[in-house]
């Protein structure tokens, strides 16, 4: 692919150090700028001669991002966000490397070198993210080490075992040492954590010093020098005072603005903002043209989209981040500084910056009020001018991994355990419930496929938690459940608790209270399957599925009946992959072949594919913009409250398995 090469650029230029602008005459060799002369210090100064009208600012950078999450390949991704001005990104690639290892990793970093785009990759520290499912592979501190050697790697991925960092688990503490013998950053990831749990996670190896006085510091990971690691970011934080707690411990704060997680609102709220400086510990005695001053100030340090769906991401991308933020009266230089300059220096990237030895990646905007991207320039090469991308991606495979069996209507039924002879002795979760398919993996599940086979039995009675509504015990009983409470926008759910009709020994939904079934089909051979309820996505028929499932990326499946879900499923594994929606004649499916996570399409083709679906699930009386993102989240165990994984229902506050079932 032919790509316009400038030798030199006279523009207005941004200066992201001083906030200046300025006329100058760039000089770009080899990719790099040479040398920069100062025409003019003044930007109004009139000049016929300026090669683009606009301000020319440097590329942006999206420094926490999982490509995998747009169902596109790295190529296609690229040429994706170029015409909204992105030249880089810092790409967390755990989804991918959750179902394929290294290989998998190995596939981003290739794909993504065969377009002019600067992909940065963190190694992902958490494969899997928790002990408490099955996934396709498992990331130790030595394949750590291969990937942190890489010059593409600039840091730790976010370290989301929290409990293990707060404990000193030797193979996380391994993984933070690799971090530290690269001397690159570490990302972390702390919902919800505060206090002295917050202190031991952020100063991980300081506190350890502290606390136990000890002298070989050898005993919590090898390689181990005088200084200790500091967990250094996090993009976790729903509230203004999350965010400062950890902003006071010196994280740098990730202001997150996905398809699903959206914490600008919070985070740049101004009552909490303007409450912040009036504190005269904080801001001192101000007048108030400095107090004014101080509100355009962000306080936090980068704008990252974590998560996009190919139908934001053909809107915009970073510049809609930097919009948003001046909306809520953040100068529009330092919000363009939380996408150039803040992450290139803590990242020690070669760009973010217009300045000689820093690499030609360059953003034209119209101005600085309506923010609107005119040409993006990387390495010095025109790669999108006026909304058009000139990369074309070529295409690509991955071999896939999809061991599992056909699935019935009955392996979504939830059975009340009133007369076990199937309970399996290792199981610890949801206990008294019976699980239709092999219930190796979730405590009291019965299994009305494999139950005859089944060994180390007892019988268990669990009929303690079932009201008799009427006085014939051959009509309907109910029974209490944890119910998973989500809501759009929300990574976090809560445990809602409901009592649920009992017919004929089955646990039956509650479609008028939006209490539905929930499931998380295994992909990789031991066929478990967990279910639950859940509540808030107000589907009225049918059934969704998807086969990206952070981080594990095991099926996951919604329903209002046991027969659609399994018809979903099986769509998904047909196909090696996807995102489907079930409903009486309906069976409608958006294909993933790539590790059952990316398309090998272009972004517009994935995105109509992707809007087709919403609107068949709209119509099923589902109103979430994002149905499947926030559903890919409900199997995510690091993040609170009540979260479901193939082996049962789990706390992520206690970090254990709860019963389904309330005794």
């Amino acid at each position: 692919m032919y790509y316009k090469e400038f030798n030199s650029i006279k523009a207005n230029i941004l200066d992201v150090f001083t906030n200046e602008i300025y006329i100058g005459k760039i000089t770009i060799k080899n990719g790099y700028i040479d040398n920069i002369d100062v025409l003019s210090s003044n930007s109004s100064d009139f000049d016929k001669d300026l090669d683009f009208e606009g301000i020319l600012v440097p590329g942006f950078i999206d420094a926490h991002i999982h490509i995998e999450s747009s169902l596109l390949t790295p190529s296609n991704f690229a040429s994706a966000v170029v015409p909204y001005g992105t030249t880089s990104v810092i790409a967390d690639p755990h989804e991918i490397a959750n179902v394929c290892g290294l290989k998998g990793i190995e596939f981003m970093i290739n794909n993504g070198n065969d377009v002019p785009f600067d992909f940065y990759f963190s190694a992902p520290s958490c494969v899997p993210a928790t002990n408490f499912e099955t996934n396709g592979a498992f990331l130790d501190s030595f394949a750590i080490d291969k990937l942190m050697s890489k010059d593409e790697v600039v840091a730790l991925g976010e370290v989301m075992n929290f409990v293990g960092v707060i404990n000193r688990d030797k193979d996380i503490i391994d993984k933070l040492n690799v971090a530290k013998k690269y001397n690159k950053p570490i990302d972390g990831h702390a919902p919800l954590v505060f206090g002295e749990d917050l202190e031991k996670y952020v100063n991980v190896f300081k506190k350890a010093i502290d606390e136990t006085k000890i002298k070989n510091i050898e005993d919590y990971g090898s390689n181990i020098e005088n200084e200790f690691v500091d967990i250094s970011t996090d993009h976790e934080s729903v509230s203004f005072n999350e965010a400062i707690e950890k902003k006071n411990l010196g994280m740098k704060i990730m202001v997150r603005e996905g398809s699903s997680a959206k914490n600008m609102n919070a985070l740049f709220n101004m009552k909490d903002r303007i409450s912040l400086f009036s504190n005269q510990d904080f801001f001192g005695s101000v007048s108030v043209n400095d107090f004014e001053e101080a509100l355009k100030n962000p306080i936090f340090d980068f704008l990252v989209s974590d998560d996009k769906e190919p139908s934001d991401l053909k809107e915009g991308h970073l510049d809609i981040l930097i919009k948003k933020a001046i909306s809520f009266g953040i100068d529009p230089i330092e919000a363009i500084k939380m996408v150039t300059i803040n992450p290139a220096e803590h990242y020690n990237l070669d760009s973010g910056s217009i300045n000689i030895g820093k690499k030609a990646n360059f953003t034209l905007i119209d101005n600085l009020k309506d923010l609107n991207i005119k040409k993006t320039i990387i390495g010095g090469k025109l790669v999108a001018s006026r909304g058009e991308s000139f990369i074309k991606p070529k295409k690509s495979t991955l071999k896939n991994t999809f061991i599992l069996n056909q699935k019935t209507e009955d392996c979504f039924n939830i059975y009340v355990d009133t007369n076990d002879s199937s309970n399996n002795k290792n199981i610890k979760s949801t206990k008294n419930i019976k699980n239709s398919e092999k219930s190796k993996n979730t405590k009291n599940i019965k299994n009305s496929e494999n139950s005859k086979n089944t060994k180390n039995s007892k019988n268990i009675k669990s009929t303690k938690n079932i009201k008799n509504t009427k006085n014939n015990e051959n009509t309907k009983n109910t029974i209490e459940v944890r119910v998973i409470e989500v809501t759009e926008g929300e990574l976090i759910t809560n445990e809602y608790r409901a009592f649920l009709n009992v017919n004929e020994g089955i646990i039956q939904e509650n479609i008028d209270e939006d209490i539905i079934k929930l499931a998380v089909v295994e992909r990789y051979g031991n066929n478990n399957i967990a279910n639950a309820f859940i509540k808030g996505f107000n589907l009225k028929n049918g059934a969704i599925a998807s086969s990206v499932a952070h981080d594990s990326h095991n099926i996951i499946v919604l329903g209002t009946n046991s027969k659609d879900m399994a018809k979903a499923v099986n769509l998904i594994h047909e196909n090696h992959g996807g995102l489907a929606v079930v409903s009486k004649n309906i069976e409608k499916i958006l294909k993933l072949p790539i590790a059952g996570l990316m398309s090998d399409q272009d972004v517009f083709t994935v995105s109509d594919e992707i809007i087709e679906i919403n609107k068949i699930i709209k119509d099923l009386g589902c109103n979430f913009d994002a149905p499947f993102m926030t559903l890919s989240f409900m199997a995510l165990l690091v993040i609170p409250k009540l979260k479901l994984s193939d082996k049962g229902l789990f706390d992520v506050d206690n970090f254990s398995f709860v019963d389904l079932i309330i005794e």
